[in-house]
């Protein structure tokens, strides 16, 4: 199977300060940012990555903005993303607030069906100081049940939990694919910049 069948588009939202700068660069380098700001607009990166299967793909891992004001620009960068993270902070209530509006943004201009997975990041905070946690494991856990999405807490600071969150979502974007072709299901051929889910 070619490179241009096996790279699929993965976004991070989620609201200013969550982390998804620093859990990228944990998943493509092992590293936090050396100067960590918030991200303008959109920037993305691609990686290889090899599946339980012993299989080769490659994820073009987009982070977007989580300020308001660049919300219309980031919302462009969602479509043919075939998965996404959502992350909120787990210390911080207003984040995880704001999941279902930056839910709606993917659902309405990214792939239908795109995997989506619910990510509570600072893990490391809690576990430091469980005064510190704003958001229980159970009830976002549960909200991501009643929302159809996978769920992962996560510390871009410990890298727990950050390769296995990015490559659980990979893989289902992968095996929905090969369903998807079982099946006899065209997938869309657009522009590079545009294909949908897989390229």
């Amino acid at each position: 199977m070619g490179s241009e069948e096996t790279l699929y588009k993965i976004v991070l939202v989620g609201d200013s300060g969550v982390g998804k700068t620093h859990l990228l660069s944990r998943y493509l380098f092992g590293t936090l940012p050396k100067r960590p700001q918030s991200t303008i607009g959109v920037e993305f990166a691609t990686r290889a990555t090899h599946l339980p299967s012993g299989e080769s793909i490659n994820a073009q891992i987009w982070d977007t903005a989580g300020q308001e004001r660049f919300r219309a620009i980031t919302r462009v960068h969602y479509r043919g993303a075939g998965g996404a993270l959502l992350v909120y902070d787990l210390t911080s209530r207003q984040s995880f607030l704001g999941v279902r509006k930056w839910l709606e943004d993917l659902q309405e201009h990214a792939c239908a069906g795109a995997v989506i997975m619910l990510v509570g990041n600072k893990l490391d905070l809690s576990r430091a100081d469980p005064g510190t946690r704003q958001v229980s494991k159970v009830e976002a856990s549960a909200l991501a049940d009643r929302l159809g999405l996978l769920f992962a807490e996560v510390s871009a600071v410990t890298m727990e939990g950050v390769h296995e969150a990015f490559e659980r979502v990979l893989l289902q974007v992968h095996q929905k694919k090969l369903e998807q072709k079982s099946q006899g299901v065209t997938i869309a051929t657009q522009p590079k910049a545009q294909s949908c889910c897989a390229r």
